[in-house]
Order: structure tokens, then sequence, then C-alpha cells
């Protein structure tokens, strides 16, 4: 009785491990493309951080308004501008609520943020317009402008005073050289909102 041997054919096997290794390349390099996020891991590079504060129980509705020395300007109208940033845009009391769990929870704080991520040397200009003036008393705000690389340092504070509806201030203008280093200028009032949005 003859035996049958299986055939064996080379060409075949060189063929099955070639694709073997292709795909294995394959997944390597899917993994290169795409690597594995970390959760929570969020890397905002920032120089400069304009943050506006006022009274938390107030109802009123402060915006700041920011200009670079290329004229774009950021504000609740454009929150993207160039390098500025409206990170936070807060309108008194009508987003201070949020629904966690299906609960109501509280976030009284008053407080809009721009966040400068990069440098254009120039002139900038720093407005407050008021809004909303439900409380129709004078509001008091606070800004603060502050380097945040390569590390904290606090290069402006200032106090003004908002007393009516659609009143529009000019904070500080200052400028900034190509290596982001901070000098606060003084002049006078410009406008940046545009005149549709005033109430007159």
């Amino acid at each position: 009785m003859k035996r049958r041997y299986s055939k064996f054919d080379p060409f075949t096997d060189l063929l099955f491990n070639i694709l073997l290794g292709f795909t294995f390349l394959f997944f390597i390099t899917i993994l290169f493309i795409n690597p594995i996020t970390q959760l929570g891991n969020v890397n905002m590079k920032a120089e400069y951080i304009i943050t506006v504060d006022w009274d938390d129980s107030l109802e009123d509705d402060v915006d700041l308004w920011v200009k670079d020395p290329n004229g774009e300007i950021v504000s609740y109208l454009k929150k993207d501008a160039g390098w500025l940033h409206l990170d936070r845009d807060d309108r008194g009391v009508i987003n201070d609520t949020v629904i966690i769990d299906n609960k109501e929870v509280i976030y009284p704080i008053n407080r809009e943020v721009v966040t400068l991520r990069g440098i254009i040397p120039g002139e900038y200009t720093v407005n407050l317009y008021l809004y909303e003036h439900k409380s129709m008393s004078p509001v008091d705000v606070k800004i603060i402008i502050e380097k945040v690389n390569p590390s904290l340092k606090l290069v402006f504070v200032n106090d003004a005073v908002m007393k009516t509806k659609d009143t529009e201030l000019t904070i500080t203008k200052f400028r900034l050289d190509s290596e982001g280093n901070f000098k606060s200028i003084f002049s006078k009032n410009e406008t940046l909102t545009p005149y549709e949005l005033k109430g007159y």
C-alpha cells in the first residue's frame, strides 16, 4: 500500500509569512499614528491670561473684548481670533446653573477669561463692555493680566467701575515684544464693540 504524502509548496509558505509580517507592521504603524490617549491629559499652551471678575451676586453681564496687533478682536461674538481665545464667557446668573447627575448645581462666579496662546509683537487693547445691567447699581470690576510662560507672573491689575448699560471702557493697552515681554502703555479710550450692539 502506498502512503500519501502532502505536497509541500515552499512558495505558498513564503507568501504566508510575508503577509503575516506586513500585517504585524501595519498594526505597529497604526499604534504610532494614533497613540493611546491619556484621559484628562490636556496640554494647552498659553502665554498670557486676561481675567475679569465682578461680584458673584450680581446678575450683570460684563463682556471682555481684546484686540491684537493684527486687528483681530476676540469677544462673545468671535471666541477665536488669531492667537486670542475667549475661554470663559460669563453672562451673569444666566449660565451659573449646570445639570450634574440630574441635579442643578449653581456655580456663582462672575468671570470672563481670554487666553493669548502665542506671541504677536505689537499693541493689544483690553476693553470692558457692560452688556446687561440688571442690578442698576455700580459694578466693580477687577482686571488681571498674568504671564504664564515660562512661569506665572502678575503683570497688570486694575479696578474699574461700570455704571450704565452699554458703557465701554478701555482698561489698558499693552505692547509685547518678539520675546513676549509685557509693557503697559497709556492711551485714550477706543471702541471695539460694533455700533449696532449698543442700545442707543
